[in-house]
C-alpha cells in the first residue's frame, strides 16, 4: 500500500523563501520567550523536599497526585520506592516555603483521602538539584562537541556544505523545542534533556537519508554543469524519500501520542518534547536542511531567471 505516489514531484525548493521565513519567525519568537520568560526548571535542577511515605496497601499514583494537587504540589515527582505500598514524593520548594510546611501539606492531604491509619510518614528531606552548575557546563559542552563531531562526519561522508546544512537543521530543531517549553511553561527536567537528545538523532536521521539519495542522484548526474541542476535533482530526492519520511514520523507520532495521553504525569513532558522534535525535525529535514546545503553551493546567486523558474512551479 502507497499513501505517497511514487512519480509526485512538489516544488519543496521552489518554496524555500516561505519556508525560511516561516522558520525565522518561529526562532525570533522562541528565542525571545527564553530570553524573557525562560525555562521553568523542575526539582532535578532546583533541589527540592523529597518526602517517602509508607501505605498499608499500594496506592495509585493517580490517587496521590490528585490528592496533593488541591496544595498546589500537582507537579511532584511521584514513583514507588521498592515496593508499591512505598512512595517518594519530590517537590519543588516555593519562595520561603520551608521542608516542614510541605511534608505536613502532604501528610494532611493524603490523612484526608485514605485515613490517617492508611499513611504513614516515613522521612522528610531537603534534595539538592541533581543537575548542578558544573553538570550543566558538562551537557552544554556535550552538546557542542556532538554537534562537532556530526559536522566532521557529515563532511567525511558527503561534502562540507552538507554538514553545515545539517547541523544548521538540528540547531533549528532544538530551538524551537525549547522555545515551545518556554512558551508553555511545562517543566523542564532531566527526561526533557533525554527527549532533546533523541530528538537530535532522530532529525539527523531523517536528514542523513535525504542527503544520501541527493548523493546518489547527483552520482547518477554526473553531467550537471550549474547550481540550478543540482537544485532539481535535490528537489526530486526530497520527493523520493517523502513517503519514507511522512510514514516513518507518522508511525512514530502514534506511539510518542499514545504516551503523551496516557503514559501519565511523570512522561508527560517527555513525550511533549517528542512530538514538537518530530514534527519540527521533519519539517526541517525537507525545508532547511537541502536548501541551505543548495545555498552554500552558489544556488540562488546569479541564476535569478532559474530561480523565478523554479519557485513558479507549482
Amino acid at each position: 500500500m502507497q499513501l505517497i505516489r511514487p512519480d509526485i514531484n512538489i516544488n519543496f525548493i521552489g518554496k524555500r523563501k516561505l519556508a525560511m521565513a516561516i522558520s525565522a519567525l518561529m526562532i525570533i519568537i522562541s528565542l525571545g520567550m527564553l530570553a524573557t520568560k525562560g525555562l521553568n526548571f523542575g526539582i532535578d535542577f532546583t533541589g527540592g523536599t523529597l518526602v517517602e511515605i509508607k501505605f498499608d496497601k499500594p496506592a495509585k499514583i493517580a490517587d496521590i497526585r490528585s490528592a496533593i494537587s488541591p496544595k498546589g504540589y500537582g507537579n511532584a515527582v511521584i514513583q514507588e520506592f521498592g515496593s508499591p505500598e512505598e512512595i517518594l514524593i519530590r517537590v519543588q520548594n516555593r519562595e520561603g516555603e520551608k521542608s516542614s510546611t510541605i511534608s505536613t501539606a502532604i501528610l494532611d492531604s493524603l490523612n484526608a483521602k485514605f485515613t490517617a491509619d492508611a499513611v504513614e510518614m516515613r522521612r522528610v528531606e531537603f534534595v539538592g538539584p541533581q543537575v548542578g552548575d558544573e553538570l550543566t557546563h558538562a551537557g552544554i559542552m556535550a552538546v557542542l562537541i556532538s554537534m562537532l563531531a556530526i559536522l566532521i562526519y557529515v563532511t567525511f561522508r558527503f561534502e562540507f556544505r552538507f554538514a553545515l546544512g545539517a547541523d544548521a537543521a538540528l540547531l533549528h530543531d532544538i530551538t524551537i523545542v525549547l522555545g515551545l517549553f518556554a512558551i508553555t511553561g511545562k517543566e523542564f527536567t532531566l527526561p526533557v534533556i533525554a527527549a532533546l537528545l533523541t530528538v537530535i538523532g532522530y532529525s539527523l536521521n531523517d536528514t542523513i537519508v535525504v542527503f544520501d539519495r541527493i548523493r546518489e542522484n547527483f552520482a547518477a548526474n554526473r553531467k550537471r554543469k550549474n547550481p540550478e541542476d543540482e537544485a532539481l535533482i535535490a528537489n526530486n530526492a526530497i520527493n523520493q524519500t517523502l513517503g519514507r519520511t511522512l510514514m516513518t514520523s507518522f508511525t512514530t507520532l502514534l506511539v510518542v501520542f499514545a504516551l503523551f495521553l496516557f503514559g501519565g504525569e511523570v512522561i508527560h513532558d517527555f513525550a511533549f518534547a517528542l512530538i514538537a522534535g518530530i514534527g519540527v525535525g521533519t519539517y526541517s529535514s525537507i525545508f532547511i536542511a537541502s536548501p541551505i546545503m543548495l545555498s552554500l553551493a552558489g544556488y540562488f546567486k546569479g541564476n535569478a531567471d532559474e530561480t523565478r523558474e523554479m519557485e513558479a512551479r507549482p
